[in-house]
């Protein structure tokens, strides 16, 4: 099988829940992240294009196609969406993986993409219109994102509680990791590790064009309030809105190639930072 490497990546800033991208399709900031990948190393095209995204409603079709053509590409590369819910973006870059390594593309790009700031309402059976009583309106973050689809109303969040009481993590120690997370992300943010890694988004409102650089986040937080904070899931648990994942849209994108290409694009496009990956069979079984 061909030797795969990963030869360029870039993401959007994070963005806050209803912050900065409210109003954002997902789709607009999946291009920025991948036309800045592909623009780094002069990539004029992809063979190939593979975006998750778990939260299509209201994006209109193909979301992955859209992003696309928001990063420039043309109509002639095949773009697919995919669903694995939270691994979306990894077994985007798993199927990518496999092309290049069965040689049946030479550069592909992969990613994932999500704003659930635009998540939009649904109302049930109106298809059939409401003929009397109250009607129901739907959340298609809460139905399609973090229910579980078995237990209706139950949120991932317990299932997190049920992992710490299954391996013992205690608050305190949930705790400890967000807070060095939070630190780390601050440091990186000061240092400019970050800026390397993240295309700025440029949005057009009122007021002029306001240029997103930096994720939205960890400059809001309140270190001091973190240890007080209540369960979020269950009464008496210890996963908190700080110590769990957080509602945000955001972008990732890696564009992929084999190391010996036959492309004529892709004959110029392995820096020497590339990386070597290879998916764990673990990671294969899921």
């Amino acid at each position: 099988m061909n030797e795969v490497v990963i030869a360029g990546a870039a993401r959007t800033p994070m963005g806050g829940f209803q912050g900065a991208f409210d109003g954002v399709n997902a789709s607009i900031l999946g291009g920025v992240a991948l036309k800045a990948a592909l623009d780094g190393a002069q990539v004029a095209s992809v063979d190939e294009l593979y975006f998750g995204n778990v939260l299509p409603a209201g994006q209109g079709q193909a979301p992955a196609r859209q992003a696309g053509f928001a990063a420039g590409l043309g109509e002639d590369v095949p773009a697919t969406t995919l669903n694995k819910m939270c691994g979306s973006g990894m077994k985007a870059t798993m199927i990518g993986y496999d092309q290049l390594a069965l040689g049946h593309s030479n550069i592909v790009a992969v990613g994932g993409m999500e704003s659930m700031s635009n998540a939009p309402y649904l109302l049930p059976k109106m298809r059939g219109g409401a003929r009397i009583g109250h009607g129901q309106v739907m959340d298609h973050m809460f139905l399609d994102g973090l229910e579980d689809a078995y237990d209706k109303g139950r949120l991932m969040g317990t299932f997190a509680e049920d992992c710490a009481e299954k391996y013992q993590f205690t608050r305190e120690a949930q705790d400890e990791y967000a807070l060095g997370s939070l630190s780390n992300a601050l440091d990186a943010q000061k240092s400019g590790v970050f800026a390397r890694e993240i295309a700025a988004v440029t949005l057009k409102t009122r007021k002029g064009e306001v240029v997103i650089r930096e994720d939205e986040q960890p400059k809001n937080a309140r270190p001091e309030k973190i240890p007080h904070l209540k369960p979020a899931f269950r009464d008496g648990g210890t996963v908190t809105p700080a110590n769990s994942s957080s509602r945000r849209p955001s972008e990732s994108t890696a564009w992929c190639t084999t190391r010996a290409p036959s492309s004529p694009n892709a004959s110029t496009t392995r820096p020497a930072s590339s990386q070597r990956w290879r998916p764990r069979s673990s990671d294969r079984s899921s």
